[in-house]
């Protein structure tokens, strides 16, 4: 049995002729045109969720970053306090 499934499906006459104006130009049937077409709209789906995924990803990493960057920060503020005051105290 071929892996293909027949569908039926309903479309505008306009995009009807569009789909095979297309398809005569690049010397495809009909079938193989709607399927490389559908590929392309789902691989763009896939490329538009990962794109939406990583901006989350970096924007969960950014916090992150500010909140460890700014814990070294204080600590770094805190070691040249003591430092201060031991300086301070040999005098």
């Amino acid at each position: 049995m071929s892996h293909f499934k027949k569908v039926l499906i309903t479309i505008p006459g306009s995009l009807l002729e569009e789909i095979d104006a297309l398809a005569k130009e690049e010397n495809k049937n009909r079938s193989e045109m709607v399927r490389e077409v559908m590929k392309i709209y789902i691989k763009e789906k896939h490329h538009d969720y990962l794109v939406k995924s990583l901006a989350e990803g970096y924007r969960e990493m950014a916090e992150i970053n500010l909140a460890t960057a700014q814990m070294c920060f204080d600590a770094d503020e805190e070691t040249i306090r003591h430092y201060e005051e031991k300086l301070t105290e040999c005098e």
